[in-house]
């Protein structure tokens, strides 16, 4: 079965719980973000994340009247493609998208009454009306970078990305390149043509200023490793980057002028995701990130957290009524309050015939 995408990143989760990642805790937050996403699209009856595709309805004589509206029920509409009835194609002028008010999401679609089109013509109700478009709540996206190679495969299962894409993105991203979606499955150290400039480092944890040929190569937030220590950047200033040493846990090491500066840009993904064909992409093609609600995305970081935690301490944090510390009870309070302001602003509190 194809991996649903996610709300929050793998990285997210580690950063917001302070730990190193391993391959074993990586392994159990991918797994809790699942979960705690799906548990979101439940609370708020309504997925986010955008999917190109087709869907059929039944034509609205057998639903409700007026016979010009069609209502789309759990099937939300970002934009249309096409549309046809009863095998006859209808002019995207000759529809309306509604409510128009707010932009997507579109829960009906009706036909505009000043024009000639209609729904039916088919021999049956049933499926007579075929849609294509973007479903999903909303297509909200931010250009975070592009890619360092060439994508010459439909068939490739990793793609390289310049220092600006990696430090925004993350496991479990949703990305775009040219028409074609991709999920962010891994990632991986890629050589970044740099190496470590000055006198090199010795193994102090101030020593924290790294020389290099070029400066804008890189990306605050990115993870580097220099021989077998991580390191955070987390400023930059012309070609001297500002670094966190000893980062995910690695050992703090001297490292000697010349040697190689390696990037985590290396990521392995799922093709042509959400209903789109993988393609080949030239090198510096830009790299689009789709972006969770920021709501959905603070609420799936705190319940993958909660999963987790529960998990690790075999579930005996767990409390029953009247039980635990004030703490822990307040803890609970700010989770509940969390998901009570997610379902405010973006559950779907009507119209839920088939959610």
């Amino acid at each position: 079965m194809t991996q649903q995408p996610v709300y929050a990143t793998r990285e997210d989760v580690q950063r917001a719980l302070d730990t190193k990642p391993t391959a074993r805790n990586a392994s159990q937050i991918d797994r809790a973000l699942q979960s705690a996403s799906r548990d979101v699209e439940h609370l708020c009856h309504r997925r986010f994340y955008p999917e190109q595709g087709i869907r059929y309805f039944d034509w609205p004589d057998s639903q409700y009247r007026p016979s010009w509206r069609l209502w789309l029920d759990d099937s939300e509409l970002i934009s249309l493609t096409s549309i046809t009835s009863g095998g006859v194609t209808i002019p995207l002028d000759d529809v309306l998208l509604e409510p128009n008010r707010s932009g997507p999401p579109y829960t009906r679609v009706e036909i505009n009454i000043g024009t000639s089109a209609a729904w039916g013509g088919g021999s049956t109700h049933q499926r007579d009306i075929t849609i294509t478009g973007l479903w999903g709540y909303r297509n909200d996206e931010t250009t975070v970078g592009a890619l360092a190679a060439a994508v010459s495969s439909a068939t490739a299962t990793t793609v390289t990305v310049d220092g600006p894409t990696a430090a925004a993105v993350g496991v479990g991203s949703v990305l775009r390149v040219d028409a074609e979606r991709i999920l962010v499955t891994g990632r991986t150290m890629a050589d970044t043509g740099q190496n470590l400039g000055g006198t090199g480092l010795t193994a102090q944890q101030n020593n924290v200023a790294i020389t290099v040929a070029d400066g804008s190569g890189f990306a605050v937030d990115e993870v580097l490793l220099i021989e077998s220590e991580r390191m955070l950047i987390v400023d930059i200033a012309g070609n001297t980057l500002t670094v966190k040493r000893g980062w995910d846990g690695s050992v703090l090491a001297a490292h000697a002028a010349g040697v190689d500066i390696y990037a985590s840009r290396t990521l392995t993904v799922t093709r042509g995701a959400l209903g789109t064909t993988a393609a080949t992409h030239t090198n510096g093609s830009s790299v689009v990130r789709w972006d969770a609600p920021g709501l959905v995305r603070d609420l799936v970081i705190a319940e993958a957290i909660g999963r987790l935690t529960s998990e690790t301490s075999g579930y005996t944090r767990a409390l029953r009524a009247g039980e635990g510390s004030g703490e822990r009870n307040r803890d609970n309070g700010a989770l509940s309050a969390l998901r009570q302001a997610v379902y405010d602003a973006v559950g779907r509190k009507a119209r839920m015939r088939s959610v």
